[in-house]
């Protein structure tokens, strides 16, 4: 007997949910347990909602009674039936309203028409100054030309165009407002004719090559014609924009060619030797090579003029190299300055140095012969020369100049 009392299960046995302290309502003490109580409790032992009384529909009343009723209404209404009203979703509006909102916009919706255009005015004028209108009209006729391809480049791949509105453009702040170009001597270079600029190189980054180009347009308003590299323009994007800069091989042929037709030449004979040497260096011009740029001056007889420039040594204080990794890569140098690679991209912003140029008086070379351009002593002289007067001018700007970036 005992043991069927044990194996049969308790028929009115009473599940009561763990925490609520042996009663419902949690131990509150209430007859009715609360929400919480209710969600742990079994379905079966839940006890079944009140049922609530159909509502009546009103009569029709005055607004008065109307409010009248409502506030009755909420005050009889008991906690649990607001804690369910509550919890009832908001009726949301019908698709038909929301099309009726987006299709038919209010009236005084948006930025009026007059404004737009006031905004466009502002804008061109921050941009192009006062007389904006023609500056934007140049603008538009300029993108037509290139598009259509009415613009002219001469033998060499020169875009004098492109070079002076787009390149000369976008080098110009950062000469004046990071660099705050300095410029001296400019009544040195010749204001028409075939003369030879030569000048240091350094900088890492042969940034003083596109300053140099920059001051000479704007200052004397001519184009400087840079002789390059063999890299520069084995490089495939590069290559396609010193062409249209005005940019050119390295070459004798080249420079006596366009010296003869009276332009303005500019060589760094340094080389890489100049921009890639060590910051403990700096300001000690390398060999000058075998003098090609003085016999291609003294076969035309053009004006030698030294150039020294002062700041571009420290924009990229060249600190160390990579050498195996420059030769697997085909370049001269891997540089290593104090935030380069280590800053990734932004140590490639090149520092805020105060830059001077100053052009010295020319060397004359219409007095010797063009055949005495092939004495290899009168070349060896002559380029000793210009070397000596580009050193001694850049050890009195550096004692002149008021520290690195003042």
């Amino acid at each position: 007997m005992a043991d069927d009392a044990r194996t049969e299960p308790a028929r009115d046995a009473v599940v009561i949910p763990i925490g609520t302290g042996g009663r419902p309502g949690r131990g509150t003490g209430r007859a009715r347990p609360s929400s919480a109580a209710r969600d742990l409790a079994p379905s079966s032992a839940r006890p079944p909602a009140a049922k609530k009384p159909a509502a009546r529909k009103p009569a029709a009343r005055k607004p008065a009674a109307k409010k009248a009723a409502a506030k009755k209404a909420t005050a009889r209404k008991p906690p649990a039936e607001e804690a369910s009203a509550s919890q009832q979703p908001v009726e949301q509006p019908v698709a038909a309203d929301r099309e009726a909102t987006t299709t038919q916009p209010r009236a005084d919706s948006g930025i009026p028409i007059g404004d737009w255009i006031a905004a466009c005015q502002g804008a061109a004028r921050e941009v192009f100054g006062d007389d904006w209108e023609r500056r934007l009209a140049e603008l538009l006729a300029f993108v037509r030309r290139r598009l259509e391809g009415g613009y002219e480049v001469d033998d060499y791949g020169f875009d004098r165009e492109l070079t002076e509105r787009f390149f000369m453009t976008a080098l110009r702040p950062i000469a004046e407002k990071w660099f705050r170009l300095e410029v001296r001597g400019l009544e040195n270079i010749p204001a028409d004719g075939g003369a030879l600029v030569v000048s240091n190189h350094s900088g890492t980054v042969p940034l003083d090559g596109l300053m140099t180009m920059l001051a000479v347009h704007d200052h004397a308003h001519r184009f400087l014609r840079p002789l390059g590299a063999d890299l520069v323009f084995k490089l495939p994007i590069v290559s396609s924009l010193a062409r249209k800069g005005g940019a050119t091989l390295a070459c004798v042929e080249d420079a006596e060619r366009m010296l003869s037709g009276g332009e303005l030449v500019g060589v760094w004979p340094e080389g890489f030797k100049g921009i890639g040497k060590p910051f403990s260096e700096r300001y000690k011009l390398q060999r000058f090579g075998r003098g090609g740029f003085v016999s291609a001056a003294l076969r035309t007889g053009v004006p030698i003029i030294p150039l020294s420039v002062v700041g571009a040594e420290e924009i990229y204080p060249l600190v160390g190299n990579v050498p195996s990794l420059a030769r697997l890569l085909g370049v001269p140098y891997i540089p290593i300055t104090p935030f380069f690679p280590w800053l990734g991209p932004l140590g490639m912003v090149p520092l805020p140095s105060k830059w001077i140029l100053e052009f010295g008086e020319p060397i004359r070379t219409d007095a010797y012969d063009a055949a005495e351009a092939e004495d290899p002593m009168l070349v060896f002289n002559v380029t000793d020369q210009v070397r000596e007067t580009i050193q001694h001018t850049l050890f009195d700007l550096l004692r002149d100049r008021n520290g690195v970036f003042g």
